[in-house]
């Protein structure tokens, strides 16, 4: 499984909870699309995920900053992602990254806001915030192997485990 979290907002701790803590610790890869907050809690993701693909945000220190890359491209069962922040990219911008990496995902944060639709060619995926949801809902993204046809399903989820959305990345038909 890989699991999408975004916009932590720590100052100590990971703030993981229930069905996102789980989806975490249980995950192949994780995606931390930023704004960790400090070093302490990028530690504390490192020790909680098996592999963690991370980048900073607008509000990380500065060794948060130090440590990550602002955008980063990973692969899970065959789809290729693109991940930022997204607090300096417009829809064409995401949009014209995702072409130049040659990926069927994007994943971003800042919003707080989860989201999941199609980009032009590509399925944007933002988590929200599973720690400091501001005036939205909680949540994560949890995505598994589907099927031999690269395709990857996906579940928007909250943190007391509620299913918002159920879709799928990449893929024939994507």
């Amino acid at each position: 499984m890989l699991t999408i979290v975004s916009d932590t907002h720590g100052t100590d701790s990971t703030r993981l909870e229930g069905r996102t803590a789980t989806a975490v610790a249980e995950a192949e890869v994780v995606v931390h699309a930023g704004d960790l907050t400090t070093e302490a809690v990028l530690d504390g993701f490192h020790d909680a995920a098996r592999r963690l693909h991370a980048v900073h945000g607008n509000r990380d220190d500065p060794g948060v900053v130090d440590r990550l890359p602002a955008r980063r491209v990973c692969e899970f069962g065959g789809v290729r992602f693109v991940v930022v922040h997204g607090h300096d990219h417009s829809e064409q911008a995401l949009s014209l990254a995702a072409r130049e990496a040659g990926a069927d995902g994007v994943v971003v944060g800042h919003s707080h806001r989860p989201t999941v639709r199609r980009l032009g060619e590509v399925t944007l995926c933002n988590p929200g915030s599973h720690a400091d949801p501001r005036q939205f809902r909680p949540g994560h993204i949890e995505l598994e192997r589907a099927d031999e046809d690269e395709e990857l399903t996906g579940r928007l989820v909250e943190p007391d485990g509620t299913l918002v959305e159920r879709f799928t990345v990449g893929g024939s038909e994507d």
